[in-house]
């Protein structure tokens, strides 16, 4: 049995495979959790497997990627934003970030989106959260500097996030050991 979808991804065709998998299957956890979509960051990131599959996905996103001097920047601005055309009812999406995560035991998804709340909205979905609400497949996530709502489903192999779109901007500059980047 194949226990990752898509790791290791070896090609650059495999990656976009992957982020397309990953695109769509966040905006279900999102519809799925909300009853319909939050406006997309730009954000996308693919989770890596392997540390073969790391350096791989590391040279490809060089090759994609501007340059950064920021030592700790964990997203990087796309040379050519990625453009996923509608489906359904899912919106036509533009990603103009993406980072590669280093392998993590823990993390068995293919990746994840970040979407964004106005401030106010994402100030009553957390207090709701923090007051003992619950709603299925939303859960605050374990960093507390991250500020930020996490979407899962044990059988959705992405993860996606919320937050305010101020903090979606910051995450790009983000380094943490706990995400491996």
């Amino acid at each position: 049995m194949k226990l990752y979808r898509f790791s290791p991804i070896k090609s650059k065709e495999k990656l976009f495979e992957a982020i397309k998998h990953v695109h769509f299957e966040c905006y279900k956890l999102c519809k799925q959790t909300f009853g319909h979509y939050l406006q997309n960051a730009g954000n996308i990131g693919i989770f890596c497997h392997y540390d073969d599959e790391f350096n791989f996905l590391t040279k490809l996103r060089k090759e994609m990627t501007e340059a950064s001097d920021n030592w700790n920047q964990k997203y990087f601005r796309l040379l050519k934003p990625i453009v996923i055309p509608a489906k359904g009812d899912v919106p036509e999406t533009i990603y103009t970030y993406l980072y590669i995560r280093r392998p993590d035991p823990y993390r068995h998804q293919v990746g994840d989106v970040d979407f964004y709340l106005e401030p106010e909205d994402y100030k009553k979905l957390k207090e709701s959260l923090f007051t003992g609400k619950k709603i299925k497949g939303v859960r605050i996530f374990e960093r507390p500097v991250e500020d930020m709502v996490e979407l899962y489903d044990p059988d959705v192999d992405a993860l996606g996030y919320v937050r305010t779109e101020k903090m979606t901007k910051l995450v790009r500059v983000e380094l943490s050991d706990v995400t491996k980047l």
